[in-house]
Order: C-alpha cells, then sequence, then structure tokens
C-alpha cells in the first residue's frame, strides 16, 4: 500500500503539472539566478533563472514515460523470448540462451554509455538502450517457468485434441505465468528510471527535454554542489528515489501475493 500511495501520488503530479505551477519549465529569468526557495519559486531558481519547481513536475513525466515504456517493452520481448524458447526447445532454445548468457557477461553500463554516445542524445535513444539489456532476466525467468508448465498433463492432453503449439503456447501457458510477468514488469521499470537517470546525469540524455536525471547533469554541470544550491539537488534525487521504492515495494508486495512460497 505504502509503494501504490507513491506511485499513484507521482502519477497524479504528471496528470495535474499544468495546474501545479505558473511557470513554464523551459521559461528563463523568471527570478534571479541562483535564487533559494520563497513563495514564488518553492524549489528557487537554476542558473538560469528558471523555476526549478517548474522544472521538477515536468521532468516526472520523461522519467516516467521512459521508465514505463522501457518496461513494457522489455517484458513484451523477454516474454515471447522465454515462451518460444521455453517451449520448443532445441537449437532454438540454445541460441537464446546463449546470446543471454553474452549480454549478461557483457558489462552493461560502459556498453550502454559507449551506445548512448554513438547514436546522440534521444529520448527514445536511451529507451532502445535500456531495452537492450533490459529484457535477458525476464526471459530467463519466464523460461524456467515454462519448461515446468509444459510438462503438465493439461498440455499433453491440448497436444492429443489437436491444439498447434502457438494457441497451446498463448491460451494455455501464457495465463498461467502472468502472476510472474507483473511483478518482473513493476521492478524493470525502476531499471528503466535509474538507468536514465544514470545515463543523464553522464551528460547522455536529450537536452531538449527536462527529466530528473537532466536536473541532476544541470546541477553539476553548472555549480550547484559548489554553491551548495541543495535546492537544486536534493528534490530530483528524492524523487528518484522515492519512485524506485514506489515500484519496488509493490513489485515485492506482487511476489508475496503471487507466491505463496515467499509468505511462508
Amino acid at each position: 500500500m505504502v509503494g501504490l500511495i507513491i506511485i499513484l501520488f507521482f502519477m497524479m503530479i504528471v496528470l495535474m503539472a499544468p495546474m501545479l505551477t505558473q511557470w513554464d519549465p523551459y521559461k528563463m529569468n523568471t527570478g534571479p539566478p541562483f535564487s533559494p526557495p520563497s513563495s514564488e519559486h518553492p524549489l528557487g531558481t537554476n542558473d538560469m533563472g528558471q523555476d526549478l519547481f517548474s522544472q521538477l513536475i515536468y521532468g516526472a513525466r520523461i522519467s516516467l514515460m521512459v521508465g514505463l515504456v522501457a518496461a513494457s517493452v522489455n517484458v513484451t520481448v523477454g516474454t515471447m523470448v522465454g515462451l518460444l524458447s521455453g517451449y520448443f526447445g532445441g537449437k532454438l532454445d540454445e541460441f537464446f540462451m546463449r546470446l543471454i548468457d553474452v549480454m549478461i557477461i557483457i558489462p552493461g553500463i560502459p556498453i550502454m554509455v559507449l551506445i548512448a554516445a554513438y547514436l546522440g542524445p534521444s529520448i527514445w535513444n536511451i529507451i532502445f538502450i535500456l531495452v537492450i539489456f533490459g529484457w535477458t532476466s525476464i526471459a530467463r525467468v519466464i523460461r524456467s517457468q515454462v519448461l515446468m508448465i509444459k510438462e503438465y498433463p493439461y498440455i499433453d492432453a491440448s497436444k492429443a485434441a489437436g491444439a498447434g503449439s502457438f494457441r497451446i503456447i498463448f491460451d494455455h501457458i501464457l495465463p498461467n505465468i502472468i502472476s510472474l510477468m507483473l511483478p518482473q514488469a513493476i521492478l524493470s521499470v525502476v531499471g528503466a528510471i535509474l538507468g536514465e537517470a544514470g545515463l543523464s546525469f553522464l551528460g547522455l540524455g536529450d537536452p531538449t527535454h527536462v527529466s530528473w536525471g537532466m536536473l541532476l547533469y544541470y546541477a553539476e554541470a553548472y555549480g550547484a554542489f559548489l554553491r551548495k544550491a541543495w535546492w537544486w539537488i536534493i528534490p530530483p534525487g528524492l524523487c528518484i528515489t522515492l519512485v524506485g521504492l514506489g515500484f519496488t515495494f509493490v513489485g515485492y508486495a506482487l511476489n508475496d501475493i503471487f507466491n505463496p512460497r515467499l509468505r511462508r
């Protein structure tokens, strides 16, 4: 419930952003540069006089959008690979498992930085990079479950009744792994949000869009740490932490709900 309250709180901020602030997050000289929090600017201003409260609110849209889109693609790709690999086995399974082994062995962060630097700053490039390395663990979890389910008697009965492979996969196996997919999807959002924040903090984010990671990057690049402008540094870091905790709490709660062994 705590995790759900946190997520709903930030979702409301995303939906009500225009009503929560009077300032355009990209408008400069709305106040003196590096001014501390005040009634006019609740979180102060940055080096160009931009209102940081509006940037924080609108930045939630980008950070959550990246997390949700990347997690959705990760779960879709990972689930499809896990279903096909686990059910058909053989050379297909061997190919996917060796590919996943290689992807896991490769140091993810340096490769992500190199790819982001090569592709250029773009929100969609960041989502693409997060997807490249985000589906592998989901595919392994789904595959292990499919290997167990496909040995159940009702699967043999479906084959004897003339059901095709894809009908068995999508009508009989997929519904039985949804309870496993949901926690994986929720926890994947956390990894995507942290990944976007990390890449943006390293200067590889999209400068045309405000996100929490970009706020931290600009804070470091333009002297907020030297000036001890805590109002520019702490709020985006705190938001990233709270959203990560919210999705993590919900993910672990779903694991407890769908897996009776964990409750014991």
